[in-house]
């Protein structure tokens, strides 16, 4: 059975504010122990029950988050930030797909919510449903034969798990109190509730979310800037004064297409104003 786990940063054991998250900053460093903490424990279960391979995915901003020297010596780790399919690199040679430290998305709560980039998008909607990562990223592996089997983060993106991969095991690592508040476990708890997590979600069979295409993605901005912006896109076209769709046949091509969108979003954008 081989792994892929797709390694985001938000909604890792004991993170919860942007520092956390920003590349170089003091608190980043530490966060990223505790992201190998939730990282290995996942390994580690995996293996428990089965697995012949486990490639981490670093999944986050730059993705060069993970430490390599701290990673479990029988897993493989995808690190940089230029991967044909981004979040999830290593798709393709995988059976089933594991999202450590997910979190819930743009303009909803939970701990740093957002969609891909921390400001300016509000909502993003595909087929007409508020899509996490998570759940963009449960359709794009879809794609590939490839089932969410473990998913781990704040409490409410357990909830929201629980709308598109609901046979997963998941794991609250801790508790929104607010956007950047938590109730937080200790690390070895954490870890303990994952490994144990890990294991169990290759005791059991898990369907494939299966969704046709054509794929509608609406995108909802908070100012009206990126409009302009994202629609010297080919095939992205205004849906009103703060808002931008495209629809294509298959979600390898849509996602594709918002990784671009979500690239000319933060180059629209200004330091004071956004």
């Amino acid at each position: 059975m081989r792994v892929l786990i797709s390694a985001d940063m938000e909604g890792v054991t004991g993170v919860t504010c942007p520092e956390d998250c920003e590349y170089g900053d003091p608190r980043w460093e530490s966060a990223r122990h505790l992201m190998m903490s939730d990282v290995n424990a996942a390994v580690a279960g995996f293996y428990e029950s089965g697995a012949t391979q486990v490639i981490v995915n670093d999944a986050h901003a730059t993705k060069r988050n993970l430490i390599l020297s701290e990673l479990d010596s029988r897993a493989t780790a995808i690190i940089g930030t230029h991967k044909e399919w981004g979040m999830l690199q290593g798709i393709a040679e995988s059976d089933v797909l594991a999202l450590v430290g997910y979190h819930t998305g743009a303009g909803h709560q939970g701990i740093l919510a957002h969609t891909y980039i921390g400001q300016s998008i509000r909502d993003v909607h595909v087929n007409g449903v508020s899509s996490s990562e998570g759940r963009m990223n449960t359709l794009l592996a879809s794609e590939f034969g490839v089932p969410v089997v473990l998913v781990t983060g704040d409490d409410l993106t357990c909830d929201d798990a629980a709308t598109y991969a609901p046979d997963s095991e998941m794991v609250a690592v801790k508790e929104c109190i607010d956007r950047y508040t938590a109730r937080c476990l200790p690390p070895s708890v954490s870890a303990a509730k994952i490994r144990e997590a890990a294991s169990a979600a290759l005791a059991k069979k898990h369907a494939v979310a299966t969704q046709a295409g054509p794929f509608t993605f609406d995108v909802f901005f908070d100012s009206a800037n990126p409009v302009m912006a994202c629609t010297a896109i080919p095939g992205v076209q205004a849906s009103g004064e703060t808002a931008v769709t495209f629809t294509l046949p298959t979600m390898r091509e849509t996602m594709r297409c918002f990784k671009v969108v979500s690239t000319m979003t933060s180059a629209s954008r200004e330091a004071e104003y956004g």
